[in-house]
């Protein structure tokens, strides 16, 4: 996968225009079949340049654990919440997704006053008391949200090796709960285990269970 840098050109714009705490927010792990779904708000330091940041999904894992360590350190603040599986299954993973974000936003210290969430227009997380604005591949182009989804990548990857470390029979520490052949090939022998969301099942697993 090619990796394309992000910037800070929007960011810039509208502090330009006044907002002093533009957050970026992503979520990761909504695909998944078990662990949590992870998101982060970052609002990075205008005057301390970060640089390398992409989107998480096309750097390395080591590329990943040196940018969260320079991005935790060097933000004006920033934010991880964690949705369980219990949660996800009793509201669903696209309500899950959006409360995590909501959660990370507000427990920002600054608050932000505008947050930019990567996703298309009619994506909007719900009840927030500032302004925000939805970037199509945000986490791509924008710098603050392509922070955003590195704090909350590195995140879930660790809270995956810790999962595996308490039960390795799934192989957590290698797909991180996706469906992948080996994940369900482990389901289909020992069936769910207390990580797993039982509310979510692709249409692969049923042939498998």
């Amino acid at each position: 996968m090619v990796k394309v840098r992000a910037y800070r050109t929007l960011e810039n714009a509208l502090r330009r225009q006044g907002f002093v705490y533009v957050a970026g927010v992503d979520e990761v792990g909504r695909g998944c079949l078990a662990g949590p779904v992870v998101a982060a708000s970052v609002v990075l330091d205008p005057d301390c340049y970060i640089p390398r940041i992409s989107d998480s999904k096309t750097v390395t894992a080591l590329e990943r654990a040196h940018l969260y360590e320079r991005i935790t350190s060097r933000a004006v603040c920033w934010s991880v919440i964690a949705v369980e599986p219990d949660e996800i299954d009793r509201i669903n993973i696209h309500q899950a997704g959006l409360r995590a974000m909501q959660r990370a936003v507000l427990s920002c210290a600054p608050m932000p006053d505008m947050v930019l969430v990567d996703g298309t227009k009619a994506f909007r997380v719900p009840e927030l008391p500032m302004a925000q604005r939805c970037v199509l591949h945000g986490d791509a182009r924008c710098t603050a949200i392509a922070a955003a989804s590195i704090v909350a990548k590195v995140t879930r990857d660790r809270t995956m090796l810790e999962l595996h470390g308490r039960d390795p029979r799934y192989g957590f520490d290698r797909h991180k709960g996706y469906a992948t052949r080996e994940h369900l090939d482990a389901v289909s022998r020992f069936g769910y285990s207390d990580v797993h969301r039982r509310s979510f099942r692709p249409p692969a697993l049923f042939d498998r269970i």
